[in-house]
């Protein structure tokens, strides 16, 4: 037996099972296009559209018990002072103004060095390592034999005392210029006696972060030796969002916590925003300052920086859930006087944890639903106008009882 005789014999059974078949009513499966399949396939009508295609939502009318059944809750828009917490995460740094580079101005040896390890302590004016040079030989040398001539000339001579003075003027100023300081000048003058070596002296206090010199070693005019950081105040930078930077100012505090001192809340002031932003992270850098007195932050510690901004104050201000955001629009349904719920399309501004400003589109003193909105809007959607609840009557055509002809049934 064929396939096609099959399928008759079943088509024959099944129509003498149900006994005296009815005619099929106008809004029959039979009867349907292939659009009107597809409304009634995703729960009914689906609502007019506009220009652009999008679904016109329906004003709906709930009933209390319709509202219990869905969940629906409400809420009043009001004026408020709206405020977040901007949250970043930053890097301790030393700051650049308190970097000092220690050079030295004359070609030399290293005799001794007192600053002998990376990370010590020095103070200003402390010594740094003792220098042998010919020509620092040769300058102390000048300045002893300018200071014995200037002692044989009266101040009387006139010319000949002024010019004695310039060449001991001269000479000390050279050693001076060489980085010599003002106390061996001064012990030169008083022993009149030439040293082997003259010591180069710390010109800030803080911490040695790169030694670039060992003893024995031959220097150059101009070569590093020493970088010597101030940490007394320290810089704390952090990337901040494209769309927080507009909070942000010059001055206003910032909480930090520091990884390495857990518990611990810190307080700094933002001291300068960077004027170009990463393109790739859509993020700006912002600088933090704060003071370190007793060294317990270190350089390349990490750090959580928090930001406390107001967004506005005396602002229309909603919870998030009150707002469909359908990718086209914002949307939230807002209650009638007559108690209907029709759709408003609302523009947003900031966000704020659970809230967000509303820029345009809901006014103080409108009630809106806050929970379950979803809901609303898939009742909204299916409604056609003049239907009271939406979606109710969609499985019962006419809204009548549905049929209970016995041999209209049949069990799978």
């Amino acid at each position: 037996m064929t396939r096609t005789h099959l399928l008759l014999f079943a088509t024959v059974g099944l129509g003498l099972g149900c006994g005296t078949r009815k005619e099929a009513p106008a809004n029959s499966k039979a009867n349907m296009t292939p659009a009107e399949m597809a409304q009634m396939g995703s729960g009914g009508n689906q609502g007019a559209t506009d220009s652009a295609g999008i679904l016109v939502r329906q004003p709906v009318h709930l009933t209390p018990a319709n509202e219990r059944a869905l969940g629906v809750v409400y809420t009043t828009v009001d004026r408020e002072t709206l405020t977040k917490t901007v949250r970043t995460v930053g890097e301790v740094l030393t700051p650049e103004p308190n970097l000092t580079d220690v050079t030295p101005k004359i070609d030399g040896f290293v005799e001794h060095l007192f600053a002998d390890a990376t990370g010590a302590a020095v103070r200003r004016g402390a010594p740094l390592l003792s220098l042998y040079s010919p020509q620092l030989v040769s300058a102390q040398e000048e300045f002893l034999v300018a200071l014995r001539l200037a002692a044989r000339v009266d101040s009387s001579s006139g010319e000949a005392w002024r010019s004695a003075r310039a060449t001991l003027d001269a000479a000390r100023r050279r050693l001076a210029y060489w980085d010599i300081s003002a106390a061996q000048i001064a012990q030169l003058e008083q022993s009149g006696t030439v040293t082997k070596t003259l010591t180069l002296v710390s010109p800030a206090t803080g911490i040695v972060l790169h030694k670039d010199v060992v003893e024995g070693q031959q220097v150059m005019a101009g070569q590093r030796l020493y970088q010597i950081a101030d940490l007394r105040d320290v810089w704390v930078e952090g990337e901040v969002f494209e769309q927080d930077l507009q909070f942000l100012r010059e001055g206003a505090q910032a909480h930090i916590e520091i990884a390495g001192r857990p518990g611990e809340h810190l307080m700094g002031r933002v001291s300068f925003i960077y004027p170009t932003m990463d393109v790739l992270s859509r993020t700006n850098k912002v600088r933090l300052t704060m003071p370190n007195p007793e060294l317990q932050l270190k350089p390349g510690m990490y750090a959580t920086i928090f930001f406390d901004v107001v967004i506005g104050r005396n602002i229309v201000a909603i919870p998030r859930s009150a707002v469909i955001v359908t990718g086209e629009r914002n949307v939230v349904f807002v209650r009638g006087a007559d108690g209907m719920l029709r759709s408003q399309e609302v523009v947003l501004g900031p966000r704020a944890g659970e809230k967000v400003q509303v820029l345009d589109g809901l006014v103080p003193g409108e009630t809106i639903v806050s929970s379950a909105n979803f809901l609303v809007d898939a009742e909204s959607r299916l409604a056609s106008p003049g239907d009271n609840m939406p979606g109710m009557q969609h499985a019962i055509p006419g809204g009548g009882k549905p049929d209970t002809t016995p041999g209209h049934h049949h069990d799978r």
